[in-house]
């Protein structure tokens, strides 16, 4: 009989390489794994408990929220608030930092996160996702500050994200490998379904909103159009692919190769993506599976965050195909690259 490795097992397991190790991270992780089984719950009886659609407030961005939102954001903060395990949290629903409550105690780590990425899918019962990462506490008052997530994602200590689709899926690093955990709905379990995960060499997809295409740099237009071989019939083109969901999108990339894209433009230089809550987890994780995540002009992982909702262009996947990407920016978009290396550079909110 094959052995069934859970998400607790598989932590605790990972835990036993670090001999100094107190449980403190572990416990972290099984508190977020915990919380996806709650809010995969909620997605899958969205249209049964009135929790889908608009909930007629605006995040910290200036979106609409959607109920599910809400939701998700209340579980992973209420999951993790009272535990003495974090000093602060941070999430993209929310304008500033969020405070351990002053009568719980505090830990040695900040959590960062976005509750529910493609809040709009439910509605039309495609997959949304979770994005989370970990920094080590680096401000010296008892409390956590806003420091201690303002950190570059070269200081992430372990992120992942939770894909709820056909079936729920927890893939997350701590630095030791990528691996992937599917919830079976009979046993309430995460099960170990696809460890060490690396990005295949061989890329088959790129992902983008290509209705953006209009607003597009033209280095970033030839780009796509080196993708899909358009000047060069004998060379095979990527198919393209695009759930409107980041993880859902990164999720395939990880899985069968390539890369995805949403680029900033002359416009909004800076994109739509956010640095702390998607991009900087995200890069971390391929990173640690075999691949890159660029800004369109250096590493994601080395940008140093000004502000909570800063944002950044992300192109992410296969090395190769990232650092292509960079190659026609550069040789295209000079007066894009001034702009937005002024943006990204500047202590001001975006």
């Amino acid at each position: 009989m094959p052995s069934l490795v859970t998400i607790e097992r598989h932590i605790i397991d990972q835990q036993r390489q670090y001999p100094n190790a107190t449980g403190t991270f572990t416990q972290i992780l099984q508190d977020m794994a915990l919380a996806a089984k709650i809010i995969a719950r909620e997605a899958r009886r969205a249209g049964l408990v009135n929790v889908l659609g608009a909930a007629g407030t605006l995040n910290a961005s200036g979106e609409m929220q959607q109920k599910l939102d809400i939701f998700a954001d209340q579980i992973i903060f209420k999951m993790n608030d009272h535990t003495g395990r974090l000093c602060v949290m941070a999430s993209e629903e929310h304008e500033d930092i969020l405070p351990i409550p002053p009568h719980f105690p505090c830990g040695r780590y900040a959590l960062v996160f976005d509750p529910l990425d493609g809040s709009g899918n439910p509605d039309v019962n495609a997959s949304i996702g979770t994005i989370f990462a970990l920094f080590r506490k680096i401000s010296s008052g008892e409390r956590g500050e806003l420091a201690d997530v303002l950190q570059s994602g070269r200081a992430i200590a372990a992120a992942g994200y939770i894909v709820y689709g056909p079936s729920t899926m927890m893939v997350y690093s701590t630095g030791q490998g990528v691996h992937g955990f599917t919830l079976d709905s009979s046993l309430g379990e995460f099960i170990l379904s696809h460890p060490d995960m690396r990005i295949p060499s061989a890329p088959r997809y790129y992902s983008t909103n290509q209705g953006n295409e209009r607003h597009w740099t033209q280095g970033v237009r030839n780009f796509v159009s080196w993708l899909q071989a358009k000047e060069d019939p004998q060379r095979k083109p990527l198919d393209g692919r695009y759930m409107g969901a980041l993880v859902a999108d990164f999720h395939r990339i990880l899985l069968k190769g390539g890369i995805y894209l949403y680029p900033g433009n002359l416009q909004n230089p800076a994109g739509k993506l956010r640095l702390i809550y998607e991009c900087a987890p995200l890069a971390y994780l391929i990173e640690q599976a075999g691949g890159y995540a660029s800004d369109g002009l250096g590493n994601i992982l080395d940008i140093q965050p000004h502000t909570l909702h800063q944002r950044v262009p992300l192109f992410i996947g296969d090395r190769s195909l990232v650092e292509q990407a960079e190659r026609f920016i550069q040789a295209h978009d000079a007066e894009w690259i001034a702009a937005y290396r002024a943006m990204r550079e500047s202590p001001v909110r975006q």
